[in-house]
């Protein structure tokens, strides 16, 4: 069973990477879905001159972008733009377009610069580094691009050509509905993005090209089937279920997140057959009717299907979103009707949800962790900006309490967690995908990053380890000139070799208190009223839109982060922010307070005081520490939510620690 949910979540990963480089560039697929729906012959207002932009934006600008970003992701040193050229080989290689090219490239053209980086690292005489990384990065770049104009686009090519057979081949024999019977259950296992943007997006937008739309945008986005399964709720479901199904269903249709439906196919797995068949009907008759979008829609909700509906197929839109909604209704209605009382609750569904996209394990240790030479201790969440900042102020200060002076504790996204990493740090629900960024590392798994007793006793075995000398020593390296100033925010260190070179130095980042323009007074509300927690979460998203600290689609990453794993502490605090895919979203940072006497459901916990988080690199952190240090129980947060005012509460969030 431990080796299935292995295989799966690294599919699951998998898919997420997948996403990672496509999100990002989601805007450049709806900008060229649209010039090519407006201007192309058969478009809504053909222009010539305009649609001479429909190729060039296809064929080298998407997969560039694609490139660009899996590669930044990989290797920020330069890994996107070596990523980007590799990609060009490929691109100027082949007569197909090289986005799935892109997706390999990108990626592994980062990779292989990130090992040639560390093989030459403090091997660089000092004022030659530079000069050194840019003639590495340009050579590699150049042999891959070579390499990837002579093997990877004839390859990729095939590739792709066997796959658009394939589809064609399902098309022309009308077969293509029998797809959904992987799809939906994929949907639910959230292997959704690996099939929807490695397979359907990039074979899809060759059909665009030539037809100027495609179906297979229509096939994993289709709101309808989720649609229809809540619908059936709304009139044969139990009381608290036809309440919660009719606000799910709004987030599903017009929203377009499409996990909201997932626990009410978990509370009984025959729905499926509902979701299957109503997928395979709207599929069917977008395949009679020639229905089709023009790019793939993100998020996959009813609005985004119409916006992206070329000229002359809205009724097969309409039409395939109205089917499939009825259809996925009427054999859902039956199974809901005969269900057992036996069955899942809602509340046990979402727990597995949770526990299924999680993936949850105990983590392992490599069998040679000495916590002795510790010098490096991350804390990950999955937009590094938020939980993992609070958890790393806490253990910053118990660190320097135990004189432990020379271990750096830090706080990144799981994405960007370092190679040379000693101890990692995350919520159990993500400790599988951060071991599978890092394995090499120590990895402490936590329920509650403000009252974990793991802090505790890893700052106790560290120093366990160390009294008991098992400390190893670097006969190669000595470290020298250690100072720290109270006005300075790192430990100045030079590392010299034997012979007297100097290998590194970290430089000094003056400390700046920017909590007046994170966090103003007005967008500090007390005694407020919610009925849910994702009431709260748009209502702050909403605040964070208004003050200029974000665009609309951090709101929807916000409600996916509590999808992915709770954002509150178990102290009657929540501090709600977005996941690291609506990073972009982000203009610069701020905060959003509220009180909320009464509390509210948040998940299994109730909720009082809720700090949502916008946070622009480390901008925020200082803020966050003060929340870990003086609002660290359930006591204080009572006495802040109670009795303290908006001027009193400003002052304990932006006062210095």
């Amino acid at each position: 069973m431990t080796e299935k949910k292995s295989a799966r979540s690294k599919v699951q990963n998998f898919g997420s990477f997948l996403s990672s480089m496509v999100m990002p560039n989601i805007a450049a697929f709806i900008a060229w879905g649209f010039l090519t729906a407006l201007f192309i012959p058969d478009g809504w207002i053909p222009n010539e001159n305009f649609a001479t932009l429909v190729d060039p934006i296809l064929i080298y600008a998407i997969p560039m972008l694609i490139a660009y970003t899996g590669g930044n992701i990989v290797n920020p040193r330069m890994g996107g733009v070596v990523g980007a050229i590799a990609t060009m080989g490929a691109i100027v290689g082949s007569e197909q377009k090289m986005l799935v090219a892109a997706m390999v490239l990108g990626p592994l053209s980062a990779w292989l610069l990130k090992k040639i980086q560390d093989a030459y690292d403090g091997h660089v005489k000092s004022g030659f580094e530079m000069l050194v990384n840019n003639f590495v990065a340009g050579f590699l770049a150049l042999g891959l691009s070579l390499f990837a104009y002579v093997a990877i686009a004839p390859v990729m090519e095939g590739l792709l050509n066997i796959l658009s057979t394939g589809v064609d081949w399902l098309v022309q024999r009308r077969l293509l509905p029998l797809v959904h019977i992987f799809v939906e259950p994929a949907k639910i296992l959230f292997l959704n993005n690996a099939i929807n943007h490695g397979i359907f997006t990039p074979i899809g937008l060759n059909q665009v090209e030539k037809a100027g739309k495609s179906m297979l945008f229509m096939i994993e986005s289709n709101p309808g089937p989720g649609f229809g399964v809540l619908l059936a709720y709304m009139i044969a479901g139990k009381k608290n279920e036809k309440a919660s199904a009719f606000g799910a269903s709004i987030i599903q249709v017009f929203g377009g997140i499409h996990e909201i439906y997932f626990p009410y196919i978990l509370m009984n797995p025959k729905l499926l057959i509902a979701t299957i068949l109503g997928g395979m009907s709207s599929t069917f008759l977008l395949e009679l009717l020639n229905g089709g979008l023009v790019a793939s829609p993100s998020p996959g909700s009813l609005i985004s299907w119409i916006l992206l509906t070329p000229k002359g197929s809205y009724l097969p839109t309409i039409i395939a979103f109205a089917v499939s909604t009825v259809v996925s209704m009427i054999v859902a209605l039956p199974i809901i009707r005969n269900a057992k009382d036996t069955g899942k609750s809602l509340d046990e569904a979402t727990n597995d949800m949770k526990d299924t996209k999680a993936n949850k394990t105990v983590a392992k240790r490599p069998a040679n962790t000495n916590l002795a030479d510790t010098k490096k201790i991350i804390f990950a969440c999955d937009a590094g900006m938020g939980s993992s900042a609070m958890g790393a102020s806490i253990l910053k200060k118990k660190v320097k309490e135990a004189g432990l002076d020379d271990i750096e504790v830090r706080n990144v996204a799981i994405p960007q967690i370092p190679d040379d990493a000693d101890v990692v740090i995350t919520h159990e629900d993500l400790t599988e995908r951060a071991m599978q960024k890092n394995n090499n590392a120590y990895h402490v798994s936590v329920k509650n990053f403000m009252q974990a007793p793991e802090y505790d006793q890893l700052v106790t075995d560290i120093k366990e380890a160390r009294a008991n000398g098992e400390a190893k020593t670097k006969s190669t390296e000595k470290i020298e000139n250690q100072t720290v100033s109270p006005d300075k925010e790192e430990v100045e260190t030079v590392v010299y070799s034997a012979d007297g070179k100097k290998i590194s130095d970290k430089k000094i980042e003056e400390k700046t208190n920017n909590n007046s323009s994170v966090l103003k007074k007005e967008n500090i509300l007390l005694n407020q009223k919610f009925n849910s927690k994702e009431e709260v979460i748009k209502k702050v998203g909403k605040i964070m839109q208004e003050s200029g600290y974000v665009d609309s689609e951090y709101t929807k990453g916000m409600l996916q982060r509590e999808n992915e794993a709770p954002t509150h502490f178990g102290i009657g605090l929540a501090i709600p922010h977005g996941t690291n895919e609506t990073k972009s979203a982000i203009k610069k940072s701020g905060l959003v307070v509220f009180t909320i006497p009464e509390g509210v459901k948040w998940d299994d916990e109730t909720v009082k005081l809720v700090i949502g988080i916008a946070g622009v690199g480390d901008e925020h952190l200082s803020i966050l520490s003060n929340v870990a240090t003086k609002i660290d129980n359930e006591e204080i947060v009572n006495d802040v939510v109670e009795n303290k005012s908006q001027d009193e509460i400003y002052e304990i969030l932006t006062s210095e620690v």
